[in-house]
């Protein structure tokens, strides 16, 4: 269901070529103009609404259909179909409609395109690829890497670089990151796109683990930070093929480019950070994109200015913040755990899975493409956060006590429970651990009245034991009634009663 919506986001909000959204989502083409056709029978458009669950989508989009027989369908003319795409402006969708023109029954798309290939592949012909103005980013880490010396310590750690190139212009981006990690990685497209002012329509990344979760030639699995971040700013993100690098041919040769007239000239420069060899790397960088090219006879900055950048779409407001996935098993405490912090999700979604998008100031909790919850991030390490309404209602009653509200109830029987409870609460690490020793003793007063129990409060202080036993021990042997410690009569004199002097070496008692 997540293609669907990516399918729909991408065709009905961005406008994005059937072809293009087949690459990204790795479905057919076929399949793509299914879903928009059955979008726009249903009357959707995007965005979708909030409330529009998974299970909604997926009734409206596939209602029960009737059975019907195949119709015959007849073979393309393959010979004619490529001698129309070596016409200029021709391309392969529009054989496509005009065979389907003529022959209404004819195969789909995803099926037309799949036979060419195969026909086109046995003929060992070689597609030339044309990349059109502003529409792909290729991006890669290139292979050497910049050393860092630590001015302190002098240890020397490695910085790895970044390399983009656009497809039409060949306009090169690099930056030094501490990693390739996907913190870095995020971040270094964020970067990217801030160089360039614009924002590509689809990124061309290598199947490196930080972006791709799965690798698969027909289906590859983005990481769900990667894919945030092309949602962010709205691009489609299309794999290159494993093993196939004259998919991602303009980065292997940017990053080719970055390695001879970049890297390799400072190879010799000793830097004691990031920062001053980002600054080393602009410069070169500045003027490989100056330099002139034989083919076009403008520099890689001209062309860029010229064709791509006003064909780009402008940048969004603000930044992309960088926020981390996983998936949770909701906890029969109602809560999922991200940094080892607590965070309350509705209770109803108790034993359920749902996808946690944690960010710098926020932690959001989703169930179906919906969001059910949404906190601010917490840097606590331990304890909770729960929202009230995400509890169940006899947990929300129980959660209205507080250690004011316990002591105001103390003090209606008596000073002495009033004092009782101020200082059980006091004794605990936290007052919540009191709580029930607080609640038991009041309840005391249910059964032998609120004269005693505040008797037996004031005992239980004198002696130190501010236990819920010890009240209960003292009322039950009718100790409340029994002078204080302080009230008992002094001792009678007496001989054999020995006072300090006889300890001292002072004069015995008399016999």
């Amino acid at each position: 269901m997540r293609k669907i919506r990516e399918v729909l986001r991408l065709r009905l909000g961005h406008q994005a070529s059937v072809r293009d959204i087949a690459a990204a989502c790795r479905i057919g083409r076929t399949t793509v103009n299914e879903y928009v056709h059955r979008a726009e029978a249903a009357g959707l458009g995007w965005p979708l609404g909030e409330d529009l669950s998974d299970k909604d989508l997926e009734g409206l989009l596939f209602p029960p259909r009737r059975k019907v027989g195949e119709p015959p369908r007849p073979l393309p003319d393959w010979s004619h179909v490529r001698t129309e795409l070596l016409r200029k402006g021709v391309t392969l969708l529009l054989v496509w409609l005009e065979y389907k023109a003529v022959s209404p029954d004819g195969y789909g798309y995803s099926r037309f395109a799949e036979m060419y290939a195969a026909w086109e592949k046995a003929t060992g012909l070689r597609m030339l690829q044309r990349h059109k103005a502003g529409e792909k980013l290729f991006v890669d880490w290139a292979g050497l890497k910049m050393k860092i010396v630590c001015p302190k310590t002098g240890e020397i750690t490695e910085a790895s670089v970044f390399v983009s190139a656009m497809g039409a212009s060949q306009y090169l981006f690099a930056k030094a990151y501490e990693s390739e990690q996907l913190k870095c990685w995020l971040g270094a497209h964020a970067d990217a796109f801030e160089f360039y002012g614009v924002l590509p329509e689809v990124v061309v990344p290598d199947n490196l683990r930080t972006g791709i979760d799965k690798s698969c030639r027909y289906e590859p699995v983005l990481n769900p930070s990667y894919a945030d971040l092309a949602r962010f700013y709205e691009v489609a993100v299309i794999p290159a093929r494993v093993a196939k690098p004259r998919d991602k041919s303009k980065v292997e040769n940017g990053v080719q480019q970055v390695e001879r007239w970049v890297l390799a000239p400072l190879r010799d420069r000793t830097f004691f950070s990031i920062e001053e060899a980002n600054e080393a790397l602009a410069a070169k960088i500045a003027e490989v994109n100056e330099r002139m090219m034989k083919g076009p006879g403008l520099s890689r900055r001209q062309l860029f200015e010229k064709e791509d950048r006003p064909a780009m779409r402008p940048l969004p407001p603000c930044r992309y913040a960088y926020a981390e996935w996983k998936r949770c098993k909701v906890a029969p405490d109602y809560h999922v755990e991200v940094d080892a912090h607590l965070y309350s999700v509705p209770f109803t979604l108790v034993g359920k899975h749902v996808d946690v998008r944690s960010s710098v100031s926020t932690v959001e909790v989703f169930h179906s493409g919906k969001r059910v919850a949404s906190h601010l991030r917490s840097l606590a390490r331990r304890g909770p956060t729960t929202i009230r309404e995400h509890m169940p209602e006899g947990h929300q009653r129980q959660a209205e006590w507080t250690p004011q509200r316990i002591e105001r109830w103390a003090g209606t029987i008596g000073p002495n429970a009033a004092a009782f409870v101020g200082a059980a609460l006091g004794s605990r690490v936290h007052p919540e651990q009191a709580f029930r020793t607080c609640m038991g003793v009041i309840s005391l007063s249910k059964r032998f009245g609120k004269e005693r129990l505040d008797a037996a409060c004031a005992k239980a202080c004198a002696i130190g034991s501010l236990s819920y036993k010890s009240v209960k021990s003292i009322l039950d042997k009718n100790l409340d009634a029994a002078p204080a410690v302080g009230e008992l009569p002094a001792l009678p004199s007496h001989c054999n009663v020995r006072g300090g002097n006889y300890y001292a070496g002072g004069t015995p008692c008399a016999k």
